[in-house]
């Protein structure tokens, strides 16, 4: 009987290290996976919000460019409005571009940044 009891205690010895190992290696791999999904979430939340401040200021523009076309009474002038309209349009554009890759160059950074870092 004695062996039995043995052989039950080392095959639990056995699970418990088995169990161990595998709540080690979700640490190691959740841990900064769960950093990760954090940093992500606000990340996209930050993007979000820069995405929705240049439309509504995009849209600020067309409602000016609209009351200045409305007001133009020379095509002169008009082809002059359209053509401010759309250089600061494509102006603007680049610059929000440029500054939605630096955020989210960015966020990879800190994403998958290493405690060693």
């Amino acid at each position: 009987m004695a062996g039995k009891h043995s052989a039950t205690k080392a095959s639990g010895d056995a699970g418990s290290a088995a169990m161990q190992a595998m709540t080690d290696l979700q640490a190691a791999w959740l841990g900064p996976m769960t950093a990760m999904g954090t940093t992500m979430l606000e990340s996209m939340a930050d993007l979000g919000n820069e995405v929705t401040q240049f439309i509504a200021e995009r849209m600020q523009e067309d409602v000016k460019t609209q009351h200045r076309i409305l007001h133009c009474k020379d095509p002169h002038e008009l082809h002059k409005i359209h053509a401010e309209f759309v250089q600061k349009a494509i102006d603007q554009y680049t610059a929000e571009t440029g500054k939605l890759v630096e955020m989210s160059n960015d966020w990879m950074a800190s994403a998958f940044k290493t405690k060693s870092d």
